[in-house]
């Protein structure tokens, strides 16, 4: 796929707040690869990757380990993207969830196990639970921490009386600064959780939010739709492909000629396409692969054996080296990293 890319105002939120702790411009301008032209605009994009680095750069030029579970508190979704403009003109809470799902990947392109939506509602034994089903989270655990001290600010900001987070659970082990959880969710912080979630009060999802306004949204809407047209025409073809390798890949059988035929296009038109799209067929097919595979053995519903014929590998040492050219470590490490709830129940 296309590399990922952030918005621009979002990338500049992170910026000000870092300078604002003190950072020198010109150290996090080099070490993320992001200058403050790249900034002016905050509907550009820039490099997911370069957010990280600016993230982890502001980390270490201001001396905060917990920055962004400050960058969190501090912020406002509104001064970030259009995105939280056009959550806050919504009726209601859960209408605003709603349309994060719809725009989120304007404010960060993220990978999720399919196309619903970066957070899902999920009814579970002791409640409901707001679930950030993003891949492979601990590879930047900071998005997490951004994320939920976001949601939790907001709502005790712009909503003083409501309640919105009973517990949060994490998928990382506790950092240095575990204190600064409990301190600023207000909750029982798990670490080292089998999942990214928000044990929720559900009359959050009924909140009404402060005047909402039908043309604004209407107005809004169309803008972030736009945007998020001209970001999927880049990389159409190839979510087109991954939507219809998906339910193949258990088979094996994933050549570039099925693939052509089922697109209705030759396999020389299908390179073209994928050329112009800075793509390659077998990188394209090994993502996908690596996403599922992390997707299967994060959820700890499948076994090891069983993820590797999903992803179609018939040979599970096949796939075990094909998971440690992937992620360094091996599949039933990954597994075994953290004990599922029904794993500590059963201990």
């Amino acid at each position: 796929m296309t590399a990922p890319t952030v918005s621009a105002g979002y990338a500049g939120n992170l910026m000000r707040f870092a300078l604002s702790r003190g950072a020198d411009p010109m150290a996090l301008a080099e070490r993320s690869g992001i200058a403050p032209d790249d900034l002016s605009d905050p509907d550009a994009r820039v490099p997911y990757a370069g957010y990280v680095a600016l993230m982890r750069a502001a980390k270490d030029l201001t001396g905060d380990a917990a920055l962004a579970l400050h960058l969190g508190q501090a912020g406002d979704l509104r001064e970030v993207s259009v995105v939280g403009l056009i959550c806050y003109a919504a009726p209601t809470m859960a209408a605003g969830l709603s349309e994060l799902n719809r725009f989120g990947r304007l404010v960060a392109e993220v990978d999720i196990p399919g196309r619903g939506g970066r957070f899902q509602i999920e009814p579970r034994d002791n409640g409901l639970w707001m679930v950030d089903t993003r891949l492979d989270p601990d590879s930047f655990p900071e998005l997490t921490e951004e994320t939920w001290s976001r949601f939790v600010a907001e709502t005790t900001r712009h909503f003083p009386g409501a309640t919105f987070a009973r517990a949060v659970h994490v998928t990382h082990p506790a950092p240095v600064y575990a204190e600064a959880y409990e301190r600023i969710m207000r909750v029982p912080v798990t670490f080292g959780s089998d999942v990214n979630a928000v044990l929720i009060d559900p009359s959050w999802l009924d909140l009404e939010l402060h005047a909402p306004n039908s043309y604004v949204f209407g107005v809004l809407s169309s803008h972030a739709q736009a945007l998020l047209d001209s970001l999927e025409d880049d990389d159409a073809i190839g979510r087109r492909i991954e939507r219809l390798l998906i339910p193949l890949l258990h088979t094996g059988d994933l050549g570039m000629d099925r693939a052509a035929a089922a697109l209705g296009m030759s396999r020389q038109t299908l390179y073209r396409r994928l050329k112009a799209a800075g793509l390659g067929y077998e990188a394209l097919v090994d993502d996908l692969r690596r996403r599922m595979a992390l997707h299967y053995l994060d959820g700890k519903k499948v076994s090891v054996s069983e993820t590797a014929y999903l992803v179609g590998f018939s040979d599970p040492a096949s796939f075990s080296r094909a998971f440690k050219r992937w992620t360094g470590a091996s599949p039933r490490g990954r597994r075994d990293w953290a004990p599922s709830p029904a794993d500590r129940a059963g201990s």
